[in-house]
């Protein structure tokens, strides 16, 4: 990633069923910086999901520990019995992926998820089911699948046939929920605004862009039939920010060679306007990549013959402002860049 670091790096980026209390933020982010060599590089929190995405990362050992301690921390200060919120979720601590940036196999990884995950199991009384490349069966590798239902649905299924959590107790806990740990590649939570508070049209174009389409009625012979969307790699459901007052569409890219920041942002553009509709602005959850800004930047300065010759920090800036990223708040290249944020952190 940088030529700062040459040990091995692992990234984790736990999901926290929390995004009103600061005070309950702010005990989970110091268990997070709590353990040396691992670095509490971001924490985005949304208020009308009730949902904060912490990002830190360091060495494997470090940030195994540290991801323990703060869900350790959610679970005994978050209570899923009195949570709201727009995202769909399972838990207090609702997914921690951990995902390798250097020097680290994806088969390691696995093996420190399946730690983790054992560990959260026994000790802290919480079912944890492994998904991504860590799942223990085909249908876990879909978090959707794990999360179906949402935390309401847990009691009613976890007693039933398929359901046994892979490590922590085949009960449901009512206050911490359950919790999806996994290994996988890096992936983005992207948002795009739309010129509506429709949820509904937000949620259409999500069917569109999304990989897995929707479902139509095929006028010859009368059936449903799964008709796919345009972008590979992505996921995206459409939804109303009561914070913003506008409608988004929100996707998760799981695969950005196939489909980076700006090729989302287009699709989505391009199924908006086929509604009358347009984008107003995007947001990242979370950090992203150096080189996810330097291929939007190129895209957005295409027009340019010289955009071969134009400066990193230049790509960058043409990104922002390209995507819209600081529509909503400002956006700080040097605070969400992960390869900026390390350097930071080294010096």
């Amino acid at each position: 990633m940088t030529k700062a670091h040459s040990e091995p790096l692992l990234e984790c980026i736990p999901n926290f069923s929390e995004g009103v209390n600061m005070a309950i933020l702010q005990k989970i982010a110091d268990s997070l910086s709590s353990v040396d060599g691992a670095s509490l590089l971001h924490m985005d929190v949304g208020s009308s999901a009730n949902r904060t995405v912490m990002t830190l990362a360091g060495t494997p050992v470090a940030v195994l520990e540290a991801t323990y301690r703060g869900i350790e921390t959610a679970v005994s200060l978050i209570n899923m019995e009195k949570h709201q919120g727009v995202h769909p979720r399972m838990g207090a601590v609702d997914v921690c992926p951990l995902v390798p940036l250097q020097g680290i196999s994806m088969e390691e990884v696995k093996g420190l998820a399946m730690k983790l995950g054992k560990r959260v199991g026994e000790t802290l009384g919480v079912p944890v089911f492994l998904y991504e490349e860590s799942a223990s069966s085909p249908s876990r590798k879909s978090l959707a699948f794990i999360r179906k239902g949402e935390y309401e649905g847990i009691a009613a299924r976890m007693g039933t046939p398929g359901w046994k959590p892979d490590f922590g107790p085949h009960t449901f806990n009512p206050t911490a929920g359950q919790i999806a740990i996994g290994a996988r590649e890096l992936m983005l939570a992207y948002n795009v605004n739309l010129s509506t508070p429709d949820a509904r049209l937000a949620h259409e174009v999500a069917q569109e862009v999304r990989e897995s389409g929707k479902k139509v009625v095929d006028p010859a012979s009368g059936k449903k039939k799964q008709v796919p969307g345009t972008c590979k790699g992505l996921k995206a459901i459409g939804w109303y920010m009561e914070e913003y007052g506008l409608a988004q569409v929100s996707t998760n890219i799981t695969r950005l060679a196939q489909t980076n920041l700006h090729q989302a942002y287009q699709a989505i553009s391009d199924a908006a306007e086929r509604r009358g509709l347009a984008v107003t602005g995007s947001e990242l959850i979370g950090m992203a990549p150096l080189h996810s800004f330097l291929e939007a930047g190129k895209y957005f300065l295409q027009p340019s013959v010289e955009v071969d010759k134009h400066t990193e920090a230049e790509l960058v800036k043409a990104a922002v402002e390209g995507l819209g990223l600081s529509t909503l708040s400002p956006f700080l290249a040097e605070e969400r860049i992960i390869e900026y944020k390390l350097k930071q952190q080294s010096t």
